[in-house]
């Protein structure tokens, strides 16, 4: 549950473009308290959730969204979904603010990784045949700078 409460305030965090150490100076903590509160390494007080809450301006039950529980507290992760990182929630943060033709650009970029084995990379890519949408054919050509 710790992980879960932690990772909610670095998804909330990188979406409202803060870093650690500016939330952690508006709490009056260092941003080394902050990256364990995130890795669920420390429990975050109840007080302390209610201030990083009206930092975010969200209801403290925001905090749990998504949580659900073994009946002992233990988070449980279901299948297929969606695994939270630092990069995952940047990429969802940046992709709102994007036209819809950009949105769609990046996504064929996306494929078009996905299709070729990085430098150092084992070449078999299960993901690899991602079907294409008619966003590539809708979508304007990226610029030849």
């Amino acid at each position: 549950m710790d992980r879960h409460v932690g990772r909610r305030v670095q998804a909330k965090r990188v979406e409202l473009g803060y870093s650690q150490g500016e939330l952690g100076q508006a709490l009056g903590l260092t941003f080394q308290q902050i990256q364990k509160y995130e890795k669920g390494a420390n429990r975050i007080a109840a007080s302390r959730l209610w201030a990083i809450a009206a930092v975010f301006k969200v209801e403290i039950g925001y905090f749990f969204e998504g949580l659900d529980t073994d009946g002992e507290g233990a988070p449980l992760d279901p299948p297929g979904r969606f695994p939270t990182t630092r990069a995952t929630v940047e990429i969802a943060g940046l992709t709102r603010r994007l036209s819809l033709q950009r949105q769609k650009l990046v996504v064929d970029l996306m494929r078009d990784f996905l299709s070729r084995p990085a430098p150092g990379e084992d070449a078999d890519l299960s993901d690899a045949a991602v079907p294409r949408t008619d966003a590539a054919e809708t979508a304007a050509p990226p610029r030849q700078d």
